[in-house]
């Protein structure tokens, strides 16, 4: 997967809808995007390449399981050196918590935040040291 990890950077972009499959399908054809499927246990969400490339360019997940509590819409996660320090000035700068820290160390963590004016964003550390 070809990602920047570099703080300040846009590390990944996620969709979290209620019907994955059917708005990967419309991606899939307004954007030529390619498909695979992420198992997700009872379910599959997708991570979606470039046309005629392995290259990952988002992912789109449903809205259950582990994302029940992300809101629809699109994520961006921004890439941060140490993740407590940027959640502690996002809460103390009037952002909120809306996901608390999860995720692995193989593909890194994340807090989804939301900013003053109420969009969400994810913070990410990746879980490579």
């Amino acid at each position: 997967m070809a990602q920047d990890h570099r703080p300040g950077t846009f590390g990944w972009f996620d969709l979290t809808v209620e019907n994955a499959a059917g708005v990967r399908d419309f991606y899939s054809k307004v954007a030529g995007w390619q498909s695979k499927p992420l198992s997700m246990g009872d379910y599959d969400d997708y991570v979606m390449s470039r046309p005629g490339s392995d290259e990952s360019v988002a992912g789109i997940c449903h809205r259950q399981g582990q994302n029940a509590d992300i809101p629809t819409g699109w994520t961006l996660y921004i890439v941060v050196e140490d993740l407590d320090a940027a959640i502690a000035e996002a809460e103390a700068n009037g952002g909120k918590v809306v996901k608390a820290v999860s995720g692995s160390p193989e593909y890194g963590y994340f807090a989804m935040i939301e900013d003053p004016e109420g969009n969400h964003f994810a913070l990410f550390k990746s879980g490579a040291s």
